[in-house]
């Protein structure tokens, strides 16, 4: 048995969460992160320098296999032989509907989850959390709740939740802190009592690296942890909440971060909204974002440049892959046209 223990946080112990030793390829010592086309979902597949690999959300369910068949791709383009954990952000059907295809394909060794479904509709979201249950049950895989403040056993990375089950982090992480100014224009919402404000939150640091996950967390859950105090500082890659939708994605947190570069999984009719484009785009430290898809509503004024889109209008199933190094540098690929950028460690 192993645990890891990261020193996030600037004056608080954070809980350990343990799982066994297993052996696996290497990645030549970098972090290599795949942004799976799932066509509005979610599924980003971290390898870690080790061949760890976490894998969070799985896609939709249906479409002949399709999500999973993807993600299957993208782990034998790894070397993976199987998925050491799956987290999954919360229960909503593009993230967890792809559970049952995906375990079909390739096994999973751990599964990391909020814990039990709140969104009590009698509809999708229940079925889906059904289906995930069953899957549990029939594995018999290892099974993780993650609680805010908890570190998650990914060899070679330092990954901290920061968000789970509507609970935020209390305390900053190393390099936050700061009193957020953009608190002020950033306009308060009603909260959100789906499962999107639920959602498992990572902040994953690989060397001077950090990549921010927050699922679908919803605007006012982003105020709770970003106002009055920047709790997360700032980010390199940010892994756009909610596809880019309105509901996420607040000037408290987009302005707050700073993010280099932003990668966005949004679906040609799903994600991508004008106010988050604009958001986005607009923070004075982006360097540059990148989307799985054009976004229909955004149009020619609002997405990024064409070559920093892996699905084009009528296209799909192409991937975004960043390769990165212990130092902070690292670069985007675009699987659709071999289009590569590199960003220097700073």
């Amino acid at each position: 048995m192993v645990s890891i223990t990261v020193g996030f946080f600037s004056g608080t112990a954070s809980t350990r969460v343990q799982a066994q030793d297993a052996p696996h390829a290497t990645t030549n010592g970098k972090l290599r992160i795949f942004f799976v086309d799932v066509e509005g979902g979610q599924a980003t597949l971290f390898v870690s320098p080790s061949g760890e690999s976490l894998l969070i959300d799985a896609g939709w369910p249906g479409n002949d296999r399709r999500d999973a068949n993807r993600i299957v791709a993208a782990a034998k383009e790894a070397g993976l032989k199987k998925i050491d954990y799956l987290l999954i952000t919360h229960y909503h059907d593009d993230h967890v509907g792809g559970v049952p295809q995906l375990v079909a394909q390739i096994p999973v060794g751990t599964f990391i989850d909020h814990g039990p479904n709140r969104e009590l509709d009698h509809g999708v979201t229940e079925h889906g959390y059904a289906e995930y249950q069953r899957v549990l049950a029939a594995t018999g895989a290892h099974h993780i709740v993650a609680r805010p403040g908890d570190t998650l056993p990914i060899h070679g990375l330092d990954v901290i939740v920061v968000s789970a089950d509507g609970k935020l982090i209390s305390e900053p992480v190393k390099g936050g802190g700061q009193a957020n100014s953009f608190c002020k224009g950033s306009e308060t919402r009603p909260a959100d009592n789906t499962e999107n404000g639920r959602s498992l939150g990572v902040l994953l640091a690989f060397g001077k690296l950090k990549v921010l996950d927050l699922g679908d967390l919803t605007w006012d859950k982003e105020r709770e942890l970003m106002c009055p105090t920047n709790k997360l500082g700032r980010i390199d890659i940010d892994v756009v909440s909610h596809h880019g939708w309105y509901q996420s994605n607040s000037p408290a947190l987009i302005d707050a971060i700073r993010p280099r570069v932003a990668i966005m999984d949004n679906g040609a009719k799903k994600g991508g909204s004008i106010p988050t484009l604009e958001t986005i785009t607009n923070t004075s430290a982006l360097e540059r974002l990148w989307e799985l898809h054009f976004s229909e509503e955004g149009g020619p004024q609002f997405n990024t440049a064409e070559r920093y889109i892996a699905n084009p209008p009528g296209e799909d199933g192409h991937s975004l892959e960043v390769s990165a190094d212990h130092d902070g540098s690292f670069e985007v690929r675009n699987s659709s046209t071999g289009f590569t950028e590199r960003y220097p460690a700073r």
